[in-house]
């Protein structure tokens, strides 16, 4: 399969870029000169941007398209307003299973833009597509626009040196422009720091990336990488590990991002009778006690008894330590502070038991 690329895969090669195929486009993985922890620290201790143009865009448009897209996916739109945005999940109707996990933004009862995973995009579009109403529109417009992610404590600060809104309340947006340029401003990001997102139109991709690195706020070019890091630190889900169609919001400790009172959304049968009853599993985090570093698709053990699987570990640039997320089973009657064992290559590693995130989250 041919992969795809940003519009800004020549600037990322200039910059000494390593690549890794991610959902079906090459995009960088870290920078020469950084490397994953540089990058990780530079988001925690100044400012990182992200291209992170691979994540998906689609558009429903039409009177109703607000209330369409309430009654497909789980998270309530009734709790915003325009100008708002809502993480969500899009679900499999019988089994709850989880098809992918979106940003929608909020332009008005007749307008909503959302952000899939690149992956998953075109599965999105084709369900919303086959389930829309008379008058609606779905449009899959993931490579008309590029994401540009800028996160950390001085993002704020780079931004205003562009003229760019940044006094915004987390999870809203505003439109703006960039010279000649409009964009749109989110409160957004995957890194548990203050930060944005900024959703510009693909063709102009290359000036806005050189705009933000010559604003006069030294910032660093930051791969996919650290991103991951950034993420598992704070416990965020990166779905096709921590969620699937065979990890569910409920086993994900997601319920929170489901609207448990809304009439109706796909999956809301399944997913209720899957509260009511309990999950067979559920997601923790795990803190290594030693050098051991998880990864995903580690066995758990508590003695000889399997308990569960890890679905994401990394070394955690922040605490120095093995972080994981892993889903064990709830008949374990595991909690935070247990002990657990995991199986790194052959070679029994302690980890505790613990609830993410693994660091004190400065977004807001």
């Amino acid at each position: 399969m041919t992969l795809l690329s940003s519009p800004l895969h020549d600037r990322h090669a200039a910059l000494g870029a390593k690549f890794a195929a991610f959902g079906g486009w090459d995009m960088p993985l870290e920078y020469a000169g950084g490397g994953v922890l540089k990058e990780h620290a530079a988001v925690r201790e100044e400012v990182g941007i992200f291209d992170v143009s691979h994540l998906g865009k689609a558009r429903v448009k039409g009177a109703g398209a607000a209330d369409f897209v309430n009654s497909c996916l789980t998270n309530d739109l009734a709790r915003i307003g325009p100008g708002k945005a809502q993480y969500t999940l899009c679900c499999e109707d019988a089994t709850g299973g989880v098809v992918d996990d979106i940003i929608a933004y909020l332009y008005g009862d007749d307008h909503v833009f959302l952000i899939p995973n690149a992956a998953n995009t075109a599965e999105v579009v084709r369900r919303l597509q086959a389930a829309a109403l008379n008058g609606l529109t779905i449009t899959n417009e993931h490579r008309d626009f590029a994401v540009l992610a800028v996160q950390g404590p001085r993002s704020t600060e780079l931004l205003a040196q562009l003229g760019l809104p940044t006094e915004h309340e987390y999870m809203s947006f505003e439109t703006a422009r960039l010279d000649d340029i409009e964009l749109t401003v989110c409160r957004t990001g995957y890194t548990g720091e203050h930060g944005y997102e900024l959703v510009v139109p693909s063709d102009h991709a290359g000036r806005v990336w050189d705009a933000l690195f010559g604003a006069g706020v030294e910032a660093r070019a930051c791969g996919l990488g650290a991103r991951d890091t950034l993420r598992t630190e704070m416990g965020y889900p990166l779905h096709g590990q921590d969620l699937s169609l065979d990890i569910t919001p409920v086993q994900a400790r997601a319920g929170w991002a489901v609207g448990w009172k809304k009439p109706g959304f796909w999956g809301r049968e399944a997913l209720l009778k899957e509260k009511a009853d309990g999950p067979r599993r559920m997601l923790w985090g795990l803190v290594a006690n030693d050098r051991g570093i998880p990864r995903a698709h580690m066995e758990v053990f508590r003695g000889d008894e399997r308990v569960g699987e890890i679905t994401s570990g990394t070394f955690s640039p922040t605490r120095k330590v093995g972080i994981a997320l892993a889903l064990l089973d709830t008949a374990a009657g595991l909690g935070e502070g247990d002990q657990v064992e995991v199986d790194v290559r052959g070679r029994r590693a302690g980890m505790t038991v613990t609830k993410p995130p693994f660091v004190t989250p400065s977004v807001k």
